[in-house]
């Protein structure tokens, strides 16, 4: 799997400028494919992935037998897309495997980002908080994968680094499926907790260890709101990006989760693993 070309980004970024600006209505049909890639002067195909994912993002919604619409911005509650890669993984699947991959290179890559790592890691985070602020989803989410690219790229292990690459399409999937339902305070929450990334990544650069060691993952949230059985597992509105900021710090090994079972039987969440140094003193948002 591959992440989406420059082409398909830049056609996704076109559309939504062109409905920001009320070129494109809401709830206005777009026009078909065939007749919207001439007008763009783009293969259908770069088409086809740029319109999935203004619709991950919440931004068009299409209907079968009747066409692509834009979505009203003032329509009461947000709809999240159909998850693209059902037949083969699903989201909850997704979630579990980034909480074994994502926390371990994160800690293998906190001695050889250096300071030119870091600033892009600050870079990336001001762009997508801006972005929120503006506006710009397809901004926001290319900040996003931006921000943790350059966490997987300082990764000294190949194998995990081929193994992330090899599954970008579905790790970038599952950070823009929850835009559409993720509120402002979440939001809020999440571009702190992108910072504290950071400064935990600063603190391993510079050679300060946590007293539990830098191995120790915490749970990502959205893993511990997953519910249902094997087959089916539903899950709640996750929290919209990875919870990584513990990697240097406390919490349980992301090999032996506390808290929510993995195999979809409800169990005790148990006591939280966040430091006590989080937001007055009462864990992660996962457990507020």
């Amino acid at each position: 799997m591959h992440e989406k070309t420059p082409v398909t980004q830049a056609v996704a970024r076109r559309l939504q400028g062109m409905i920001r600006s009320g070129e494109l209505k809401a709830n206005e049909k777009l026009p078909s494919q065939r007749v919207l890639s001439d007008q763009l002067k783009v293969s259908r195909p770069s088409l086809r992935e740029a319109l999935l994912t203004l619709e991950t993002l919440g931004l068009v919604r299409t209907l079968p037998a009747r066409g692509t619409f834009v979505v009203d911005p003032g329509a009461a509650g947000g709809r999240a897309a159909p998850w693209r890669y059902d037949d083969a993984y699903s989201l909850p699947e997704v979630f579990q495997s980034r909480a074994l991959i994502e926390p371990e290179m994160c800690r293998l890559a906190a001695p050889h980002l250096g300071a030119p790592g870091l600033d892009r890691l600050d870079a990336a985070n001001a762009d997508f908080e801006a972005a929120w602020r503006g506006g710009d989803l397809v901004a926001h989410v290319e900040a996003d994968l931006r921000f943790h690219r350059t966490i997987a790229e300082a990764c000294p292990n190949r194998m995990l680094r081929r193994l992330y690459q090899s599954v970008q399409d579905l790790l970038s999937e599952s950070q823009r499926q929850p835009i559409p339902n993720t509120a402002g305070d979440r939001m809020a929450q999440s571009i702190a907790e992108h910072g504290a990334i950071i400064a935990a990544l600063r603190g391993a650069s510079g050679g300060r260890r946590s007293r539990r060691g830098p191995g120790n993952a915490h749970p990502y949230p959205q893993h511990r709101r997953l519910r249902g059985r094997d087959a089916g597992l539903r899950a709640r509105p996750p929290h919209p990006r990875p919870h990584l900021a513990l990697i240097l710090r406390g919490g349980p090994s992301p090999s032996q989760p506390r808290g929510a079972g993995w195999q979809g039987k409800a169990r005790s969440r148990g006591p939280c693993p966040a430091p006590r140094s989080t937001p007055a003193g009462r864990g992660c948002s996962a457990c507020r």
